[in-house]
This record gives C-alpha cells, sequence and structure tokens, in this order.
C-alpha cells in the first residue's frame, strides 16, 4: 500500500494546465489553468500570499483573518501570521513583524510590479518594496516570487530577496520574531482543536525538539483540511546569510527562518549575539523554497528536493 500511495495520489489529481496571472489593486493572483493557486496580497502592513494550496486542491496555511468566516477549529491569536509572508520584529529598533506597537508605525510599502510572466507549469513576478518607519525609509527590497508545478503532487514556492539600506546604515536587532514565515492550517499544527500534525527538521528532529535548532528545512506533516496527507515544508538556501537557518517552528502552527535570533534561540544573555549592520551599498540577499506536496513525508523526499534546491 505505500508504495502505490503516490500512485494514486497522481491519478486523482485534476490535469494540470497553463499557469497565468490576475492582476488586482495591489494584487496577483495565481492560477494553474482554472485553479487558483495563491495570491499575492497587500492589505495588511506586510506583503503575503494567501492561501497557499496543495495541488490536491487543500488549504495548507492558515484561513483566518484573511478569510472573515473562521474555519472551524480556527484560533483568532496572531492577525500579523498571514499564511505565508517576510517581515522582522526589530530593524533599527521597530517591529515590522508583530503590528503591536504603534511606535513608528512601521509597514513595508509595496511600491510595483515588475517582470510579470507565466508559461506552461510556473509563474514567477517581482516586488519592489520600501520598509519604512517613523516617516523614514530603513530598507529598499527586491523580492522575486516563482511558483511552480514541480510533480503532479506537489507545488514550489521560491522566494528569492535582496535587501539594501535605505539610509547610512541599518541595524537587525537579535529577536526570535521574525523572519521568513508561514503558518500552517489547522490540522497540521500540534496544538489544537484539529490539531493532528507533525514537526520534522533535516537533522532527524521531530515536533517541540526542532524549536530554535539549526536545520537545512523544516517541515509540517499530517491530513489537510480533506483529511488527505499532506506536507507544507520550508528551505533554507546554503547561500542565505548564518545558513543553516535557525527555525522558529511552533507548536500551534508557525514556522519561521530567522538568522538573527541566536540569543533567543540559543537561550544566550547577550541580546546583540545576532544582530547585523546592513551598510549603505551593501546587499543582503535570500532564497526560501516553500513545498506544498499531496502525499505522504516520504513521497515528498523533501531531503532530495532540498539537494536539487540547493545547487
Amino acid at each position: 500500500m505505500k508504495i502505490l500511495l503516490p500512485l494514486f495520489f497522481a491519478a486523482v489529481l485534476p490535469a494540470s494546465a497553463a499557469f497565468r496571472t490576475e492582476a488586482g489593486n495591489g494584487s496577483l493572483k495565481v492560477f494553474d489553468g482554472d485553479k487558483l493557486v495563491t495570491e499575492y496580497r497587500t492589505d495588511a502592513r506586510t506583503p503575503y500570499l494567501a492561501p497557499l494550496l496543495s495541488p490536491g486542491g487543500a488549504t495548507l496555511s492558515r484561513h483566518w483573518p484573511m478569510e472573515k468566516d473562521v474555519a472551524p477549529g480556527e484560533e483568532r491569536d496572531h492577525p500579523h501570521h498571514r499564511s505565508f509572508w517576510l517581515s522582522y520584529g526589530d530593524v533599527d529598533g521597530f517591529d515590522f513583524w508583530a503590528w503591536t506597537s504603534k511606535k513608528g508605525e512601521p509597514k513595508i510599502v509595496h511600491k510595483g510590479f515588475s517582470g510579470v510572466k507565466a508559461d506552461e507549469r510556473s509563474a514567477t513576478f517581482t516586488v519592489d518594496l520600501v520598509w519604512t518607519a517613523d516617516g523614514t525609509d530603513r530598507l529598499t527590497e527586491k523580492r522575486t516570487y516563482t511558483i511552480r508545478k514541480a510533480e503532479a503532487e506537489t507545488t514550489e514556492i521560491e522566494l528569492a530577496t535582496v535587501m539594501e539600506s535605505a539610509g547610512a546604515e541599518t541595524l537587525f536587532g537579535d529577536t526570535k520574531e521574525g523572519f521568513c514565515g508561514l503558518r500552517v492550517d489547522r490540522t497540521l499544527r500540534l496544538k489544537g482543536e484539529t490539531a493532528k500534525g507533525h514537526i520534522a527538521d533535516s537533522e532527524g528532529r521531530t515536533d517541540q525538539d526542532c524549536w530554535g535548532k539549526r536545520s537545512n528545512w523544516v517541515a509540517f506533516t499530517g491530513p489537510d483540511e480533506k483529511g488527505e496527507p499532506a506536507v507544507i515544508a520550508m528551505m533554507d538556501h546554503p547561500s542565505n546569510f548564518r545558513h543553516p537557518s535557525w527555525w522558529h517552528a511552533r507548536d500551534y502552527g508557525l514556522l519561521a527562518a530567522n538568522p538573527f535570533g541566536i540569543h533567543d534561540f540559543e537561550g544566550k544573555k547577550d541580546k546583540t549575539l545576532g544582530q547585523h549592520v546592513l551598510k549603505k551599498g551593501d546587499k543582503l540577499a535570500f532564497r526560501y523554497l516553500v513545498v506544498l506536496h499531496h502525499g505522504t513525508a516520504d513521497s515528498a523526499k523533501l531531503a532530495d528536493r532540498w539537494s536539487t534546491f540547493s545547487k
């Protein structure tokens, strides 16, 4: 049965069609034929992608607060956890992550799209962003998303970003609150009314042991909202700053790669250990891969997938 399982999934999945995009007011929807794959949205303090849909049609990211009607078992916590996003809790002392502090009104401002294109198996687009707080631009960012059909059972979303200081320098402080994050759906969590999931990382750790550790990738596995096996994983590219990343992997469904929060993750008293000064003229580049798989952890072949991504 274990051998036949991936073949069964491949047989029941909808036939693939050409990818296409549909632009809105500060948004961009990505379709595989007539089927929505995800949408880039700017209706919050930080841009994000939502929903993250499995090739099997299930939503693998949280529904709230993007959807007004809370799904059964959904919790109304952390409204800044919007499906798949990138922000940080300490940039020049301003919190771009949690939205709870009004200090400086930090937000990541969408300036426009470029390079929008799609073909039979993928779609890609670039966004220009500015991180602004207290009336001053702190960072400029050029972020490219590539959404592709890796196989019939697997969709990949790659985020590649280049950041530059908008002033003389920009300080990334040391905090666990960040950096590239996703929030998984109810059944994939370890904790909650309908939670049936598990966490695993590239080093063989599981569940609670994955928090604050360094690894190439971390995955949530379990049944999706339809009761079918699913995997949602994030991978850290070897070229990234301080690879392998520390991971803010929480039992309630948060997964975030964070190269700056060293003192929190390693329990050190020195709160400057992870800070980084980005000087004017220098660049900070990151690449992350999100894997959405309709199937089991074994059929997702995450180690092989990371090996391919790493090259």
